[in-house]
C-alpha cells in the first residue's frame, strides 16, 4: 500500500451525514491545516512530526535509511534523485530489492486477496515467461493492491458484497439496508449513505491484522494512520521507498496530479504541469497510471501546496477536492484504536473515468472528418461531433458495430465472448452538413441484383470479363450485367462509371422499387394518420382533451412531406371512445361534422368509408369545428370505464378499407377494464420483485394484442401510444402493439397541464411530424461465413430472417446478432448488406441499402483493439432487457457479469503482457466496460427501487428495446454539467464532470441529462447573486423544490442556462421536463438515483465497489 499519498482533502460537498460537517473544515481530520496528519508509519517523505522507528506488528518494512536510494540502479532515472523515483502513489506489485512484501497465494479467496491496481492496455501478444525486467514497468492504480498480510476479515463493510466466505453471487444483487435505514448491529452504514465517494480510499500500506480490509473510520477519530498530509514546504522524501513497481516502463500513462512525479525509464524527469496533458497517455503496455490529473475542465481548487519530488519545485495546485472517507462514521469502529481504524482505498481519479474517454476522443477524432473509404475502421465515439464522408461504407450513423474487426473463426469468437453485433438505424436522421443518400432509378428493370442471394448491386461487387459480368461479394456467383446496365471496365479493373454511380461509389444510398416491390402488384396509396382520443372522466377532468384538440389544430400544418412537396400527402381521421367508439365524418362538403358510435365493440367495423380520411387543406374547416366541439361534448361524461383493443381494431380496419399503410395517434389515460376483447385486470404485485415470477411482470397478460399486432403489420398499420395514468395501466400489455408495430410509447404518469403541457406538446410535435417510412420489410445479408442469428427491436418477425415494420422513423434501431457459419477469410474480410424496403410519407415504395465492410482477425489482439464500449453495452442491456421476458432479473445479471467477466478474462488471458495477478488490466478500448455494465445492473428494469413502479419498469425496458447507440450511451451514464463553473460569456456547453456525489461542491449549481430526464441541482452554498439571476427570488431558501420552468430573465446566466437546457432538448429524441432539486430536499433521492457512480438505494454497487467484484470474477476464471 502507498503511504507517498497525500490524504485528500475534504470534500465541498458529498459527505451524507446530515449536518455535512465536511463544508468548513480547513483542515485534516480536524486538525490544524498547518502541520500533516500524524502518521504511525513514516512517510518516505523524510520526517514528520510523531515519525515512528518501529513499524508496528504485521508490517514487513525495511528499516528506514538515512537517503540511500535503493540498490538496484536500474530504477532510478535519470535526472531523478533517488527518492523522486516513485511517485505518489506508486504500488509495488512482487518483491523489490529494499522490501520483501508477502504474497498471497493465488487461490486466496478474493475478499483477502490483494486487490490490484486497474491498467488499460493496448493489446500486446506477450506469452507469460520469466519475470519482467526492470524496464517493464506497469504504473499500477493507486491503492488498489492490499497488503500482503493475510486478513481474514468482518464483512467489508464498504464493500457491498458480503464476507469473503460466502461472497454474493455475480449477480451483483449486494445486500442493502436502505439509505436512511438504521444498520444493524455491528454493520457499517450501507455504502449509499457514505458514498460520494464511490467506496474510494487512499492506499494505504499494510492493513494491521485485526482490522478488515475494507472497514469504515469514525468521523471524530484521528486520520488513518497509514496516510501522510501533504509535505511541508522545503520538507523532501527521506526514508526508503517502501511500496515500488519490479519493472520499470515508459512515462506513466495518466496526466500526474500537479507536483508529483512519476517513476519512468531513464530520460528527463515527467512534466509537472498536467493540465497540457489530457486523457491517459499510453504506456508500453497501456497502463494508466496510479494519479490522475485533474478531471478535464474539473478546477482544482486548493492553490499552492508544496510540489513532490526530488527537485523542490514552485508551489503547485493539489488535486481536485475529494471526498474523505475516513469522516464517514462506521458503528463498529467508533471504539477502535487509531491503528486498527483502517481499510482499502481505491482512489475514484485512478480508475478509467468516461468522463477523460468522451474528452480524448472529442480533442483527438473531432476536428477530422470521418471518411468511410477503409474497411474495418472504428468510428469515433457518439459523443464526439464529427463529420462523416462516404466513400463507400455506410455512416456509423447509419451502422454502428460491436468490433470491427471479427473473428476468422468461431472457436475464437467463443473464446473471447465478444457479441458480435451491428446496430442499424436504416432511416437515421443526418446532419445539415451532410448529404442525404442519393435515389437511384434504373427504370423499370428495377434495382440490380445477384441471383442466387438477391443482394444489391454494392462498391465491393467484382466485375469481371470486361464488365458483362459481376462476381456477388457475398455468395461470389457470377451474374450476367443486363446490356442497359454495361459500362468498360478501366485498367484496374474498376468500371469507369463508377463515380458517377452512387450504388458502385457510395455506402449508403436508395433505389425506387418497381411495382414487383408492392403489395398485391400495385403501388400504394399515400399514408394516413388516425387520432384516436380517450374521452372518459379521466381524461376530460384533466385537462387533456381541450389541451389536445387545440393543439391539434395548428399541428396538422406539420404533417411530413416529401422533400419541397408544398402540402403533405397524408390524410387523417378522427375517433373519439371510452366505452364505445365515436368516429366522424369530416368530408369537406360538410358544413358540420357528423358523429357515429359503434357500441358493438367485440366485433367491430368501420361505420363510414367516405368522409373519414380526409385531406386537411380541403376539409379544414369542418376539422377545426370538430376539434372545437369535442371537448364541449364530452364535457359532463361520467363515464369512468374505456377499452383498448377495440380501438386499435378499428383504426386497422379504417386503413385496410382505404387500402393503406398508416399510423394509429392513440390518446389513453386508464387500464382499459370496460367488457371488451382487451379487457385486463390490475395485476400489480410489487411482492413477486425478486422472485422467480418477475417475469411475469414484463409478460403481457393476454394473447389479444399479439394477435391484434400480427394483423397491424400485415395492413402497415403503425400505432403510437401516449399514455397518460394516475394509477397502473399494465404498460407491459398495453405497449404490445406498439412495440410490433415499430410504433412509440410515451407515458406522462399523474399528468397535469400546468407541469406536462410542455413535455406533451413537444413530444406530440415531434412525433406527428418525423418522417417514416411504412409498411416496411428489413433485411441483413452476410458474406459467407457469418449470419444474421438474432434481433432486437420494435418490430414483429414472422420467419427467421425478414424484420417486418408497420413503421420505422429515424430515431428507430434494429439490432442484428451475427454468428459464424463458417471459417472466415482475413484478406477477403467480412460483409454486411441492410436493405429496407418502405413506403415514404409521399406513397413512393424505396429500398434504403447500407453496406459495411469489417476486417477479420487470426489473432485475439485485433478483435479487442477494434471494439466499441458504447455499442456493445447497447447490445447487452437489449440481451438483458429481452432476458428479463423469460428469467429471473437475478439470472440475467449474473449472465452479464459472467460475460464481461470473460470477455476481460480473455484479454487478460491472451493478449496483456505478463503482471502480477493481483493487477486489474482492462483492454484500452474496453476499458469503460465494467463502469457501463454497472449501469445497466443498477437500471430500474433489472434492479429497481422502492420508488419504481411496474409500470415505469415495462415502460423502461421498451423503450431501450429500441433506442441508439447515443441514447444508451446517455440513458445508462448521465451527463453532469457543472452550471456556474465556466465564465458566463462562454458560449460552448460547460465540459462534464463524472456522475458522482463526491463530484459535487454546494457552492455551485449542475445541471443532469440522460435523455429523458433534466435536473438542475442548486447547492445550498451558492451566492445569492447567482440564485437571483437563474430564479428570480433573494435566497436558496425561497427557491421552489421541483420547479419545472426557470423563470426567463434578462441576464447573461439566465440566457446561458435556458439556452444550454433549448440545445440539450434539441439534441434528445424526446423532450426532457425540467426538475429543479435543491440540495437536502427531499427530491434530491430522486437526482442522486441518476449519480451512476455511487452506490444506489436499491443495492447496486458503486463503480469502485463493482470494479472489485470484476476483479475478482476475472482472477477466478484465470485460477
Amino acid at each position: 500500500m502507498n503511504v507517498n499519498q497525500s490524504a485528500p482533502p475534504v470534500p465541498p460537498y458529498g459527505q451524507p451525514q446530515p449536518v455535512y460537517p465536511g463544508y468548513h473544515q480547513s483542515s485534516y481530520g480536524g486538525q490544524p491545516g498547518s502541520t500533516a496528519p500524524p502518521n504511525t508509519y513514516g512517510a518516505y517523505n523524510g520526517p514528520v512530526p510523531g515519525y515512528q522507528q518501529t513499524p508496528p506488528p504485521g508490517v514487513s518494512r525495511a528499516p528506514p535509511s538515512s537517503g540511500v536510494p535503493p540498490t538496484s540502479t536500474a530504477q532510478v532515472p535519470c535526472g531523478q534523485g533517488g527518492y523522486g523515483q516513485f511517485g505518489q502513489g506508486d504500488v509495488q506489485n512482487g518483491p523489490s530489492s529494499t522490501v520483501q512484501m508477502q504474497r498471497l497465494p493465488g487461490s486466496q479467496p478474493f475478499g483477502s486477496a490483494p486487490l490490484a491496481p486497474v491498467v488499460s492496455q493496448p493489446t500486446v501478444l506477450q506469452p507469460y515467461g520469466p519475470p519482467p525486467t526492470s524496464a517493464q514497468v506497469t504504473a499500477q492504480l493507486a491503492g488498489m493492491q492490499i497488503s500482503g498480510s493475510v486478513i481474514q476479515a468482518p464483512p467489508p463493510s464498504g464493500l457491498g458484497y458480503g464476507p469473503p466466505t460466502s461472497l454474493a453471487s455475480a449477480s451483483g444483487s449486494f445486500p442493502n439496508s436502505g439509505l436512511y435505514g438504521s444498520c444493524s448491529q455491528g454493520q457499517a452504514p450501507p455504502l449509499s449513505q457514505a458514498q460520494g465517494h464511490s467506496g474510494a480510499q487512499p492506499p494505504q500500506r499494510s492493513a494491521p491484522q485485526q482490522a478488515s480490509s475494507f472497514t469504515t473510520q469514525a468521523s471524530g477519530g484521528p486520520r488513518m494512520p497509514s496516510m501522510t498530509g501533504p509535505l511541508l514546504p522545503g520538507q523532501s522524501f527521506g526514508g526508503p521507498p517502501l511500496n515500488q513497481p519490479n519493472h520499470v516502463s515508459s512515462p506513466p500513462s495518466q496526466a500526474l496530479h500537479p507536483g508529483t512525479q512519476m517513476a519512468g525509464p531513464p530520460g528527463p524527469p515527467p512534466p509537472m504541469h498536467s493540465s497540457q496533458q489530457q486523457g491517459y497517455q499510453l504506456q508500453q503496455n497501456g497502463s494508466f497510471g496510479p494519479t490522475r490529473g485533474p478531471q478535464p475542465n474539473y478546477g482544482s481548487p486548493y492553490p499552492g501546496a508544496p510540489a513532490f519530488g526530488s527537485q523542490p519545485g514552485p508551489p503547485q495546485p493539489l488535486p481536485p477536492k475529494r471526498l474523505d472517507p475516513d469522516a464517514i462514521p462506521s458503528p463498529q469502529l467508533n471504539e477502535l484504536p487509531p491503528q486498527q481504524k483502517t481499510r482499502h482505498r481505491i482512489d475514484p481519479d485512478a480508475i478509467p473515468s468516461p468522463i477523460q474517454v468522451i474528452e480524448d476522443d472529442r480533442n483527438n477524432r473531432g476536428s477530422e472528418p470521418f471518411v468511410t473509404g477503409v474497411r474495418g475502421q472504428v468510428p469515433p465515439l457518439v459523443t464526439t461531433n464529427f463529420l462523416v464522408k462516404d466513400q463507400g461504407n455506410a455512416s456509423p450513423r447509419y451502422i454502428r458495430c460491436t468490433s470491427y474487426n471479427i473473428p476468422c473463426t468461431s472457436d475464437m469468437a467463443k473464446q473471447a465472448q465478444v457479441p458480435l453485433a451491428a446496430v442499424i438505424k436504416p432511416l437515421a436522421r443526418l446532419p445539415p452538413e451532410e448529404a442525404s443518400p442519393y435515389v437511384v432509378d434504373h427504370g423499370e428493370s428495377g434495382p440490380l441484383r445477384c441471383n442466387r442471394c438477391k443482394a444489391y448491386m454494392c462498391p465491393f461487387m467484382q466485375f469481371v470479363e470486361g464488365g458483362r459480368r459481376f462476381q456477388c461479394c457475398f455468395c461470389s456467383c457470377i451474374n450476367d450485367v443486363p446490356p442497359q446496365y454495361f459500362q468498360h471496365l478501366d485498367h484496374t479493373g474498376k468500371r469507369v462509371d463508377a463515380y458517377d454511380r452512387p450504388e458502385l461509389s457510395l455506402g449508403s444510398y436508395e433505389f425506387l422499387a418497381t411495382v414487383d416491390y408492392c403489395k398485391n402488384n400495385k403501388f400504394p396509396s399515400p399514408p394516413a394518420f388516425i387520432f384516436m382520443i380517450d374521452v372518459s372522466y379521466n381524461a376530460i377532468r384533466s385537462g387533456l382533451v381541450r389541451l389536445l384538440c387545440e393543439e391539434l389544430k395548428s399541428l396538422l400544418d406539420f404533417l411530413p412531406r416529401e422533400g419541397g412537396a408544398e402540402e403533405s400527402a397524408i390524410r387523417v381521421g378522427f375517433v373519439t371512445y371510452n366505452k364505445v367508439l365515436h368516429f366522424y365524418n369530416v368530408k369537406s362538403s360538410l358544413a358540420q361534422p357528423q358523429m357515429m358510435v359503434v357500441s358493438d365493440v367485440a366485433d367491430m367495423f368501420v361505420p363510414l368509408l367516405d368522409g373519414f380520411l380526409v385531406n386537411v387543406n380541403e376539409s379544414r374547416a369542418v376539422i377545426i369545428s370538430l376539434l372545437d366541439q369535442i371537448p364541449e361534448m364530452f364535457a359532463d361524461t361520467r363515464e369512468t370505464e374505456t377499452v383498448f383493443a377495440p380501438v386499435i381494431q378499428a383504426g386497422m380496419e379504417a386503413l385496410k378499407a382505404a387500402e393503406c399503410a398508416g399510423k394509429l395517434f392513440i390518446f389513453h389515460t386508464s387500464l382499459p377494464i370496460a367488457e371488451a376483447p382487451g379487457k385486463l385486470k390490475n395485476r400489480d404485485d410489487r411482492k413477486l420483485i425478486n422472485t422467480d415470477k418477475e417475469k411475469t411482470l414484463f409478460q403481457p397478460q393476454t394473447g389479444t394484442y399479439q394477435a391484434l399486432a400480427k394483423e397491424c403489420v400485415a395492413q402497415g398499420c403503425c400505432v403510437d401510444l401516449f399514455l397518460f395514468p394516475n394509477q397502473y395501466v399494465d404498460v407491459a400489455t398495453l405497449s404490445v402493439v406498439p412495440q410490433l408495430t415499430g410504433g412509440s410509447v410515451y407515458k406522462y404518469a399523474c399528468f397535469q397541464v400546468e407541469n406536462d403541457q410542455e413535455r406533451f406538446m413537444s413530444d406530440l410535435r415531434r412525433d406527428v411530424e418525423k418522417v417514416i417510412g411504412f409498411d416496411a420489410v428489413m433485411r441483413v445479408r452476410t458474406s459467407t461465413g457469418i449470419r444474421a442469428v438474432d434481433f432486437f427491436g420494435a418490430f414483429y418477425m414472422s420467419n427467421t430472417t425478414d424484420v417486418e415494420l408497420a413503421g420505422l422513423d429515424g430515431e428507430k434501431t434494429v439490432t442484428v446478432e451475427f454468428k459464424h457459419d463458417d471459417r472466415l477469410n482475413e484478406e477477403s474480410g467480412a460483409l454486411l448488406q441492410c436493405a429496407l424496403l418502405y413506403t415514404s410519407c409521399a406513397g413512393q415504395r424505396r429500398l434504403r441499402i447500407h453496406n459495411l465492410a469489417l476486417n477479420c482477425c487470426t489473432q485475439l489482439a485485433d478483435l479487442y483493439r477494434n471494439c466499441e464500449t458504447d455499442t456493445l453495452i447497447n447490445y447487452m442491456a437489449k440481451f438483458a432487457y429481452r432476458g428479463v421476458l423469460s428469467s429471473p432479473v437475478k439470472t440475467v445479471r449474473d449472465t452479464l457479469i459472467t460475460q464481461c467477466a470473460q470477455i476481460l478474462a480473455c484479454y487478460r488471458k491472451n493478449c496483456a503482457s505478463p503482471s502480477s495477478a493481483g493487477q486489474l488490466i482492462l483492454p484500452e478500448c474496453m476499458k469503460l466496460l465494467p463502469v457501463y455494465l454497472n449501469c445497466v445492473l443498477k437500471s430500474d428494469v433489472l434492479q429497481p427501487g422502492a420508488e419504481v413502479t411496474t409500470d415505469d419498469r415495462a415502460y423502461v425496458r421498451q423503450l431501450v428495446t429500441s433506442m441508439d447507440v447515443a441514447e444508451t450511451n446517455v440513458f445508462f451514464y448521465p451527463r453532469l454539467l457543472p452550471l456556474t463553473k465556466s465564465p458566463i460569456e462562454s458560449t460552448t456547453e460547460p465540459p462534464a464532470i463524472r456522475a458522482s456525489e463526491e463530484r459535487l461542491s454546494n457552492g455551485d449549481i449542475y445541471l443532469l441529462e440522460n435523455g429523458l430526464n433534466l435536473f438542475i441541482w442548486v447547492g445550498a452554498g451558492v451566492q445569492q447573486g447567482v440564485v437571483q439571476s437563474l430564479f428570480s427570488v433573494s435566497s436558496f431558501s425561497q427557491i421552489t423544490s421541483g420547479l419545472s420552468i426557470l423563470p426567463v430573465l434578462d441576464n447573461p446566466l439566465s440566457k446561458k442556462v435556458r439556452g444550454l437546457i433549448d440545445s440539450l432538448r434539441a439534441q434528445r429524441s424526446r423532450y426532457m421536463k425540467l426538475i429543479v432539486v435543491k440540495q437536502e430536499d427531499k427530491l434530491e433521492m430522486l437526482f442522486k438515483h441518476f449519480l451512476v457512480e455511487d452506490k444506489s438505494l436499491s443495492g447496486g454497487a458503486s463503480y469502485v465497489d463493482f470494479l472489485c467484484h470484476m476483479h475478482k470474477e476475472i482472477r477466478q476464471l484465470l485460477s
